[in-house]
């Protein structure tokens, strides 16, 4: 009974793959570009930052979070070396980027748009480690030799509310209030001693 309900699985299973394909329009195309996401991404979380190279076209044109512009794959290269090499600024960063719905194909197929939101953290070299949540827009090309790669780009997030603001608040309010302290010592000893220099000598009478 078992090697006949095993059977029956493995048809349901190679039944069901073609009709999800079926389902999706321009499946192979999709996959595709999940497999260039995915490697992009991978390289960026492993460190090896060059590995996402052949993935770009040679004239990407990209806009980090920290709104730098990198307009070809060298440019990127060096972008992620000087933030998270072995003499960055960072430590490390992790990358998981979601695209919102499947990426708009142009007509005849040669380019699609798509966007999302990602989730970027980033470790620093003193521990400090900051979570920010950031929204993407790219522009996906099929090259001369037939393979998608990412042509364009763009990071954004919201200045008014992410981590860095929020611990230089933090920040600014602590030494404000340390600087309050300080001041308010200050101020204690400063007027006690003028207190002093002020006070008039009183003759003391012969016995």
């Amino acid at each position: 009974m078992k090697p006949i309900l095993a059977l029956l699985w493995a048809l349901a299973m190679v039944c069901a793959v073609p009709q999800s394909w079926a389902e999706e329009p321009d499946h192979a195309i999709h996959e595709e570009l999940r497999g260039v996401l995915r490697e992009v991404v991978t390289a960026i979380n492993t460190g090896q930052y060059d590995r996402m190279l052949p993935y770009l076209t040679e004239n990407i044109e990209a806009t980090s979070v920290t709104q730098e512009v990198m307009s070809n794959r060298a440019d990127v290269s060096r972008y992620f070396q000087e933030w998270f090499g072995p003499t960055g600024y960072m430590r490390k960063m992790e990358m998981n980027l979601d695209a919102d719905k499947l990426t708009e194909l142009s007509p005849d197929k040669s380019w699609g748009l798509v966007r999302g939101k990602a989730i970027e953290h980033y470790e620093a070299k003193d521990g400090d480690l900051f979570d920010f949540v950031t929204r993407w827009t790219a522009v996906m090309v099929r090259d001369d030799d037939g393979k998608w790669r990412l042509r364009a780009i763009h990071f954004g997030t919201n200045h008014l509310d992410n981590p860095v603001l929020a611990k230089v608040s933090r920040t600014l309010i602590r030494y404000g209030i340390i600087a309050a302290i300080a001041c308010l010592l200050a101020g204690l000893v400063i007027g006690w001693w003028l207190g002093r220099r002020r006070r008039p000598n009183v003759p003391v009478a012969p016995a």
